[in-house]
């Protein structure tokens, strides 16, 4: 372990005293979020006023490969490791060099910190890409249909409203996908604090919108089955549908980073994501996502009741057995579009792997008019290359490639 410093006016020759810990580290509570260690010997300074920083290089005790070292400074006043007294430098295999702030109220104990396991586990990376790859992709072709058969599927009030919930919600988690891979692009590539900020508060606010329009769309489908003779105008849906999707979100997570980020709480240790041990700005996400899940459980139920009701006079097996098959294509269906599933794994954000194929199957392939609209415009175009074939006065069978090369590239002796 080596010892240099500088001062503001540059550097200088300067007394320092500094007495090392081989064995502190071991007692010292490190009071994280994260399992980590002391990896080094904790370095207590006396250094003369008009220093501001020291170089440290700390040799580490366990030399494992793989896991990542954080230097740290010891605030007195609150009584833990703090990440933000230190910058690291470099980083092998036995060794770290730490620029540290030497403040002799609050910082002036330095040492190491190392996760006692190997951080990144090479098979949940790959599992994460492919899960996010494909939700990526499916909700793009979500997308993509709902722009194809917009006009044939929003000819009434209620199926335009539903479906312009189902693309505010795909558009949001869209998004939200896009910005967890840029999020963690920041954080392993340790980028500046503040692109980290940033990034954590566009994610919070997406998956906050994600939730809300699910809300939204739970609230629809409660107006449909419950206020049969109130009706709502488009314009008056657009607004309100707005206002509770991105309103409501993007004032929780301006309320959070202004309350937190004064503090340095807004962040998670070790990662581009809400800080849950310091300041519980994790809850305003959990709390919101949480209090939505309830009411669309409570939507789930009042669909399974409603469907459930059987025909007056009709109380034969069969009739029964139809009742149970639609209830369970009910709440198949709308379980993965008001977020249900999330109740399983909210705090890791880990539902939204699989979460965009889900839209994509239910909220979109398994629609009936969906489909009748792609099978409507698909006989169009079928009959649109058809009548071109005929106007070309060659003979065309639209069930063969080869014809198809024929109509559209001729032969040379034409």
């Amino acid at each position: 372990m080596s010892l240099s410093g500088d001062s503001a006016g540059g550097i200088t020759a300067s007394k320092a005293i500094s007495i090392a810990f081989p064995t502190l580290g071991a007692i010292i509570e490190t009071s994280r979020l994260d399992p980590v260690s002391v990896n080094g010997m904790v370095l207590s300074v006396s250094l003369p006023e008009e220093l501001r920083h020291i170089l440290l290089t700390f040799e580490k005790v366990n030399k494992l490969e793989n896991v990542k070292a954080q230097c740290v400074g010891w605030h007195s006043t609150e009584r833990r490791w703090d990440n933000r007294a230190c910058k690291m430098t470099s980083d092998n295999i036995s060794s770290v060099v730490c620029v540290c702030k030497y403040h002799r109220r609050t910082f002036k104990s330095f040492s190491i910190l190392m996760s006692p396991a190997v951080l990144r586990n090479a098979v949940l990376d790959y599992v994460t890409r492919v899960g996010l790859g494909l939700s990526i992709c499916s909700l793009v072709l979500c997308l993509i249909i709902e722009a194809v058969v917009w006009r044939h599927v929003t000819k009434t009030e209620i199926t335009y409203m539903r479906h312009f919930c189902l693309v505010n919600i795909a558009t949001s988690l869209l998004i939200a996908d896009v910005l967890f891979i840029l999020a963690a692009v920041v954080h392993n590539t340790a980028l500046n604090y503040q692109l980290c900020v940033a990034a954590t508060f566009f994610l919070h606010f997406f998956y906050l919108a994600l939730f809300f329009w699910m809300f939204t769309l739970g609230l629809l489908i409660l107006y449909g089955l419950l206020l049969i003779f109130f009706k709502i105008t488009r314009s008056v849906f657009i607004a309100t549908a707005f206002s509770v999707g991105y309103g409501c979100p993007l004032v929780i997570s301006v309320l959070t980073v202004a309350i937190t980020e004064p503090k340095n709480g807004y962040l998670r240790s070790g990662a581009c994501w809400l800080n849950w041990y310091e300041t519980k700005a994790l809850l305003a996400f959990v709390v919101p996502a949480l209090s939505i899940i309830v009411v669309n459980v409570v939507v789930v139920i009042v669909v399974v009741v409603k469907t459930g009701r059987s025909s007056v006079g009709e109380g034969c097996k069969s009739q029964d057995l139809s009742n149970m098959i639609r209830i369970s294509k009910n709440v198949a269906l709308l379980t993965p579009l008001l977020g249900l599933t999330w109740g399983f794994g909210l705090a890791t954000v880990v539902d939204s792997r699989s979460l965009g194929f889900f839209i994509l199957l239910f909220g979109t392939l398994l629609d009936r008019k969906v489909l009748g609209s792609l099978q409507y415009l698909f006989w169009i175009t079928r009959e649109a290359l058809r009548m071109s074939c005929l106007s070309s006065k060659r003979k065309c069978s639209l069930a063969k490639v080869k014809i198809y090369i024929d109509c559209f590239f001729p032969p040379l002796e034409a």
